[in-house]
């Protein structure tokens, strides 16, 4: 009778065991860097290269998900938790698991601060630096043109306005161009810039796309949200959404509804945009005109 197989990987090795004993094993490089490409792996659910290798033309039973092309999957079977499989025991020590590990935890934020999201958010954060100090310098040259000032006095300022506008309009355009690739559905359903201050306030789309729609309703309202909470009286109904013309330029009766309606498209859109990677932009249109329609014959 053939004996049952069992795929055990540890952060050491790989082994191929029966219900008692180690059959075979493949450890990785004794290199902190090399411990920590696997881990990286594992955390993607990626089969590695020893994994394939082990099991080649071997019908074994895994505990990982991630390793169900290989065997049939039961996490439930007592031999995971009874075979016991220690480093020490082929010369790896835990020092380097701790080495391995830390070299884990900075990829992994390198990785983040590289995603295209966070960077969309530095440029959000950069273009309300720039509207704010164009604002400041189109004041202050508004008041120094009331004084008989020559004008070679004024014109830097002027130069420095005009480099500043022209900045704000190239930061615009990228931020667009960006929405357009990493979340079209989001960019289609409520505008790019709109869309891109939704994520920044959110703190990126994985974490707006979690976010239930009534908190997307209103992001960028925390303070009237919070003044709601400690005073009474209304809460607020949208926050920068309010920005699209269909809601600002609704009757107030109908600004609440449109909101809502509004908040539910554009958390069905960033869903699709971090997971699902569909286009259903144009399904999610038809709707919204249906139902704006619909608001307004009330």
């Amino acid at each position: 009778m053939r004996m049952t197989q069992y795929l055990i990987t540890k952060w050491f090795g790989t082994f191929l065991c029966d219900e008692t004993t180690i059959q075979k094993e493949i450890l990785f490089p004794k290199q902190d860097k090399e411990i920590m490409q696997r881990l990286r792996e594992i955390e993607k659910n990626t089969i590695l290269a020893e994994e394939n290798k082990i099991t080649k033309d071997t019908q074994v039973i895994v505990n990982e998900r991630r390793l169900q092309k290989l065997g049939t999957y039961n996490n439930e079977d007592p031999v995971f938790r009874t075979l016991v499989i220690n480093p020490e025991d082929y010369g790896f020590s835990q020092a380097l698991l701790h080495d391995a590990s830390l070299l884990l935890t900075q990829e992994r934020v390198d990785e983040q601060l590289q995603s295209e999201d966070l960077q969309l958010i530095q440029m959000v954060n950069a273009l309300d630096d720039l509207v704010q100090t164009a604002n400041l310098l189109s004041e202050r040259l508004s008041c120094w043109a009331l004084l008989p000032t020559a004008k070679k006095k004024v014109k830097p300022f002027e130069k420095t306005l005009s480099v500043v506008n022209d900045e704000i309009a190239r930061l615009q355009d990228q931020i667009e161009q960006d929405m357009n690739t990493i979340a079209p559905n989001t960019s289609v359903i409520i505008g790019p810039l709109i869309g891109a201050r939704l994520i920044a306030l959110a703190g990126g789309m994985q974490k707006m796309a979690m976010m239930p729609a009534s908190t997307i309703q209103i992001l960028g309202a925390e303070k009237a949200l919070f003044r709601f909470k400690k005073e009474g009286g209304k809460p607020p109904k949208h926050g920068v959404i309010f920005q699209h013309p269909s809601i600002n330029c609704a009757p107030k009766t109908q600004r609440g509804r449109i909101a809502r309606l509004f908040g539910t498209k554009i958390s069905t859109a960033i869903k699709a945009d971090v997971f699902t990677k569909r286009n259903i932009s144009d399904e999610l249109q038809q709707d919204i005109k249906i139902r704006l329609q619909e608001i307004r014959k009330k």
